[in-house]
């Protein structure tokens, strides 16, 4: 089994390595603390590493590096516009353009599952997606994270960079709809500590009120390793699985969420987790790895609406959701802190 699970290892490393090369160009900058070292992409409609219309396009983390440990990376092994979110082919996991983002993503939805005007919004007329830009409806379907959509206008993004940070914001106006903001996001790491945070600052510069729900898909790809028995998740309250828990892959025991056997193939692990207590208590993961030694907390400032785990065989993804209220003139923000971690230091 130990070397079954190095050979596939090693394919997942290999095949990362193609996505990473084919995206050489791509605009980036790189934060350093003497700790923990990372690389992030910019935004760039020409050349940007992601230019859907799903995620944020700001703050797309290809490499963290601490203590010999690289937490993020690419989960898929290739990329095409076709498909709609992924599919497994054989070895490979090919992602459409919507979902082939890696890293701490944010997706912000409206009205459940859609975007900002779009349900009022007629084919040929515009819509709005936060940290993407204006888009426009295509025709009467329903709203899809998947699809590509037509950017109409991406806004104003600026970029500022300290050894230490990068500071992202997206200024945008859509007349039609009345809905404008500015959407300031900064990554910085901690000074001498294993710690990397995001703050989020959301503006309303618009007439209409801004409502919406935003979650972080962190997208963990720890040293390229398959998910399985090695890796737990761990949250501070006893998890109530909304929906049907399959045993074969997985385990849900009071607050700790386990693996039975690596994922391969096809295999999906998902747990739609209920038993939040309503307050930001309830935003502190904990991911570790016992054979890598190494692990992650992930917190934040303000009470999750709901909480998933989403993870194949290339990827484990706890996704936290918050939801946003933003009248015209006001503004709102949130923080998520990242502590990376070896598990000898656990703290």
């Amino acid at each position: 089994m130990k070397s079954r699970l190095r050979w596939l290892g090693l394919g997942v490393a290999l095949l990362v390595a193609e996505v990473s090369a084919s995206c050489a160009e791509a605009p980036r900058a790189t934060i350093d603390n003497d700790i923990v070292h990372a690389t992030i992409y910019l935004p760039d409609k020409a050349n940007g590493f992601y230019q859907g219309t799903r995620f944020d396009w700001s703050g797309v983390i290809s490499s963290l590096t601490f203590a010999g440990h690289d937490y993020y990376g690419p989960w898929f092994t290739k990329r095409e516009p076709k498909v709609r979110d992924f599919v497994f082919d054989g070895p490979d996991i090919i992602a459409g353009a919507c979902s082939s983002n890696m890293g701490p993503a944010e997706e912000f939805l409206s009205d459940g599952e859609s975007a900002l005007g779009f349900n009022q919004a007629t084919p040929g007329q515009s819509f709005v997606k936060i940290g993407v830009g204006v888009l426009k409806r295509p025709d009467d379907q329903k709203y899809s994270s998947f699809r590509q959509y037509e950017i109409v206008d991406s806004g104003q993004w600026n970029v500022n960079t300290t050894r230490t940070s990068v500071q992202f914001s997206q200024r945008l106006r859509d007349p039609r709809t009345g809905f404008a903001y500015l959407y300031t996001k900064t990554i910085r790491l901690a000074a001498k500590k294993a710690v990397l945070i995001i703050d989020h600052t959301l503006k309303n510069e618009g007439n209409v009120a801004i409502d919406t729900s935003v979650y972080d898909h962190n997208f963990l790809v720890l040293d390229r390793q398959p998910i399985g028995p090695d890796f737990s998740v761990t949250v501070p309250f006893d998890i109530h699985a909304e929906m049907p828990v399959n045993a074969n892959l997985g385990n849900v025991e009071r607050k700790r969420i386990s693996y039975r056997k690596p994922l391969e193939g096809h295999d999906v692990f998902t747990v739609r987790m209920g038993g939040l207590s309503g307050t930001a208590n309830d935003y502190d993961i904990r991911i570790e790895n016992r054979q890598l030694g190494a692990g992650m907390r992930i917190t934040g400032d303000r009470a999750p609406e709901k909480e998933e785990l989403w993870s194949i065989r290339s990827t484990l993804a706890i996704e936290p959701f918050l939801h946003l209220t933003v009248a015209p003139g006001e503004k709102t923000s949130w923080s998520y802190t990242y502590l990376y971690y070896t598990l000898k230091g656990k703290t």
